[in-house]
């Protein structure tokens, strides 16, 4: 085999293992709702309208939602310890997790904890502003958190 045939052939095999790569990093696995739903939150149950969620089974972590929500409805939650929303997938567009954590640095949006420790090890964190936006992500609590 010539040296030319062997560096096509390592050139294909490195673009259809990157484009593999890509996918099961980015689409596979992930599941997308989108509609109204309702969020169980301890003994109350809040509205969720315009929900738009992506999930996967692979990982707790890949948990990514916007939706609208009556302003204060999670008032009565405990605030969240050291809320940090992961960056989700380049098409989710519209959770922005710099934004999110930058507006939440500064005041304009607060981070509530909707659920300790579901499942275990996990914290689902809640981030409203005032206008009724809202984002939903879980992130790692104490038991994890090395």
């Amino acid at each position: 085999m010539s040296g030319r045939r062997l560096m096509i052939a390592l050139l294909a095999f490195v673009a259809v293992f990157a484009a593999a790569l890509v996918w099961f990093q980015f689409f596979a696995y992930y599941s997308r709702h989108r509609g109204d739903a309702d969020l169980a939150v301890g003994t109350a149950t809040i509205r969720l309208r315009d929900l738009d969620q992506i999930d996967a089974t692979s990982s707790p972590l890949k948990l990514r939602a916007c939706f609208v929500a009556d302003a204060g409805a999670f008032d009565d939650l405990p605030a969240a310890a050291d809320p940090t929303p992961l960056v989700a997938p380049p098409w989710f567009g519209c959770f922005d997790a710099g934004q999110i954590t930058a507006d939440l640095a500064a005041g304009r949006a607060t981070a509530h904890l909707a659920a300790g420790d579901n499942p275990s090890g996990f914290d689902l964190i809640v981030a409203t502003y005032p206008d009724g936006r809202g984002f939903m992500w879980r992130q790692l609590n104490d038991r994890f958190a090395e």
